[in-house]
């Protein structure tokens, strides 16, 4: 592979201009694609294989339009102090509302709005009333007209002293990431300046990694309604493909100047940092692929889409370090080297093999090797600490009620709650196949639950066939007891009942999250270390890469459960509401943490392989391992963090988590578990660290990540590596 990879970024280097206005075009065609598509939906939403769904198919099937998944509102109107909604004044407003969106700028999208006076949508003590507004498009397909017509029905309301809130799922507007996301990518920069002492050195890895996720992004965009996509898809592929695209053109920069630091010719050293370094950028891009798109497993459609998107910017990102990056060092020139005596790489001036000062790397892995015990100690124990909350977490998935108590929707339903009970707002559906004598029954049978505020009598199809009962809890939708009265129902029922609803999907989503996070956890780790092997040729070396992951994995999660279920901390992150943490949050978190965890496994380590294999004794090979890497990884991994914390502004609550989540995560592996952990295991194991059985060599096939069979194949060629060096100069 590195002889391909060589051979590979040499002509890139090359055919420079030919390279650049490959991906111009692709760039300039995914924009275009982009551009004319439609604009994306909100996602369908669907966890085969559960009763919530079974029950929502068969809700599809014999009610023909009732499971229809258009957006709804629900404008919730309270008297004031003393007052009643059905009082003539009040009562007069609240038709106005009915009225105005009846004939409204957004009627054409409207398919249904309920007079509360007959749908009897008015509370036992007359305080508070709601207007049920259903649409025949998803939130995010409303136009702006039809969004103001319906943040405008209650003003005149207002104006009267009436309390009006709006809350449902049509006011669901595109996730913002805010100015965070900006100062995420500025930060990278000032990073990549200092690493590198130079603006140009700087200036490409942004460059690559913008026109990447550029291609990535435009493409999910072009295709999320042929595809179905969330609109949180492109936020969560951007988050993943900028952080890795940077940081692989950073290891081929880096590499690329070190190169040229021993003296060689350009294009000489663009394909040595190819065949190198570009080795470790392709299986720690493999890695992180293989994380991505092993989501599929839990067999939710949503998470899978959101990891096949994902796993595409990385791999655009993998071919842009390989072959762009090459491209743009060739355009470059000299530029990209530091500023002589400011270099932060060579040292004075002077060539990196000259450096007569221990640079921070190798003093810091000389302390380890003197304390590896109390280093391996300190980071073990630090990290459990952080990951005791990780026990005490509750999952979910987020609704009004999670939103801050500033907007509507939050206000909306906490007068719901206090008019109409907490259960109001999770209302159960029970779908019952049969005739209106087994709906009779399981009605009866549901009033004596003792977790029940009301039951709704049966609804009938048209056939006669089936049935519909609305349950309402006497709790709010989150609780154990919601949760543990549905599994009442459930249990009492036979196959021809069935529950469904926003609650039960929830209920049932978690527990699938649950159920899948081990067999999950096992294909990707159990993939991952069989690649590992691959790389470094050893046993002990993946098991002890896995285990560290595992460690700052729980360690997130833990720190996770502090700000957003505990709200430790929560205002310096902008969390105004805790709640249960999201039910895809670990398994996407272990999805994602372990792919970006092994990059710096991959660029660390191989370093220390390549020092071992080439006759360095393992103390050393560690030490000759941060010597060369240690900067490097420290810059990718602060540049890392500093684009996942952009998005902890984000106005979607999923990927504010995720971004604090993946950052806390890189921060803990980076610096804890491959920068202290990692040397100090290795320090310890020795020799052993590097064992692999004989059997076991034969059978694995040499992917050289090392580049050995490049240093051979350079030093057998008849012409070397001068030939055709005079088209460099052109």
């Amino acid at each position: 592979m590195a002889t391909f990879l060589y051979r590979l970024g040499r002509g890139a280097f090359r055919r420079r201009r030919f390279v650049a206005l490959v991906w111009v075009a692709l760039l300039f065609a995914a924009g275009f694609g982009a551009a004319t598509a439609s604009a994306p939906t909100s996602g369908s939403f669907s966890i085969p294989g559960t009763e919530a769904q079974k029950a929502f198919d068969l809700l599809d099937e014999k009610f023909p339009g009732m499971a229809a998944d258009g957006a709804t509102a629900r404008i919730v109107i309270k008297a004031p102090a003393g007052a009643k909604v059905t009082d003539p004044a009040p009562k007069a407003e609240v038709e106005k509302i009915v009225e105005g969106l009846k004939s409204g700028p957004g009627k054409d999208q409207i398919s249904s709005v309920a007079d509360p006076y007959q749908a009897q949508a008015v509370s036992q003590d007359g305080s508070t009333a709601y207007v049920s507004t259903k649409y025949k498009v998803s939130g995010m397909e409303l136009t702006d007209a039809t969004r103001e017509a319906l943040k405008d029905s209650g003003k005149e309301a207002t104006a009267a002293g009436l309390n009006v809130q709006i809350g449902g799922d049509a006011l669901m507007a595109a996730p913002e990431t805010g100015s965070g996301e900006i100062i995420g990518i500025l930060i990278a920069g000032i990073v990549l300046v200092i690493t590198f002492g130079s603006l140009i050195a700087a200036g490409l890895p942004l460059l690559t990694a913008l026109i990447g996720v550029g291609i990535g992004i435009s493409t999910i965009t072009a295709l999320a309604n042929v595809l179905d996509l969330g609109s949180t898809t492109s936020t969560l592929a951007m988050m993943i493909g900028l952080a890795v695209g940077i940081d692989y053109a950073l290891f081929i920069v880096s590499r690329y100047r070190a190169e040229l630091a021993e003296g060689r010719e350009r294009d000489e050293a663009a394909g040595r940092a190819a065949g190198t370094a570009g080795s470790a950028v392709v299986f720690a891009g493999l890695t992180v692929v293989i994380a991505l798109v092993g989501l599929a497993v839990v067999n939710i459609p949503m998470l899978s889409k959101m990891g096949f998107a994902a796993a595409g910017t990385v791999v655009i990102a993998v071919l842009v370090a390989l072959t762009l990056v090459p491209a743009i060092l060739g355009f470059a020139g000299k530029k990209v080297l530091p500023a002589g005596e400011k270099s932060k790489l060579f040292g004075k001036g002077k060539p990196a093999g000259t450096e007569k000062k221990a640079n921070g790397g190798t003093r810091w892995a000389r302390f380890v090797l003197r304390r590896p015990v109390m280093v391996l100690l300190a980071g073990v124990i630090g990290l459990g600490i952080i990951a005791v909350p990780a026990s005490k977490l509750e999952m979910g998935l987020p609704d009004d009620g999670a939103q801050p108590v500033s907007t509507t929707q939050r206000q909306a339903y906490d007068l719901l709650s206090e008019g109409f009970g907490p259960g109001f707002n999770g209302p159960l559906m029970v779908v019952v196949d049969g005739d209106k004598a087994l709906a009779d029954s399981t009605v009866e049978r549901i009033k004596g639950l003792e977790g029940v505020a009301a039951v709704m009598p049966p609804m009938p199809n048209e056939a006669g066939d089936a049935s519909m009962i609305t349950v309402i809890p006497k709790d709010r939708p989150s609780s154990t007891q919601t949760e543990d009265l549905v599994h009442e129902i459930r249990d009492g029922s036979g196959n021809d009942v069935m529950v469904t609803g926003a609650t039960a999907m929830n209920i049932d989503f978690s527990q699938k999250m649950n159920d899948a996070l081990l067999p999950y956890l096992a294909l990707v780790v159990g993939l991952a270390f069989l690649l590992l092997m691959l790389v470094f040729r050893s046993i002990l070396v993946p098991l002890k890469a896995a285990l560290g992951f595992l460690l700052s994995v729980v360690a997130a999660l833990g720190a996770v459960v502090a700000v957003f279920q505990w709200g430790w901390l929560g205002s310096l992150f902008g969390v105004e509401q805790t709640g249960p943490i999201m039910s895809m949050m670990p398994i996407f978190m272990v999805g994602v943490v372990f792919g970006l965890a092994m990059d710096y496994e991959v660029f660390l380590v191989t370093r220390m392989r390549e020092a071992y294999v080439h006759g360095e004794r393992p103390g050393q090979a560690v030490v000759t391992g941060f010597q060369y890497s240690a900067r490097v990884v420290v810059a990718a991994a602060v540049i890392m963090i500093a684009v996942f914390s952009g998005f902890i502004g984000a106005s979607e609550q999923m990927v504010k988590m995720i971004g604090f989540g993946l950052a806390v995560a890189v921060f803990f592996d980076a610096f804890v578990v491959r920068m202290a952990i990692v040397p100090a295991v290795l320090a310890l194991l020795g020799h052993k660290a590097w064992w692999l059985p004989r059997w076991l060599d034969r059978l694995l096939p040499n992917v050289d990540v090392e580049g050995e069979s490049l240093r051979k194949h350079l030093a057998a060629s008849p012409e070397g590596p001068d030939k055709d060096r005079e088209l460099v100069n052109a």
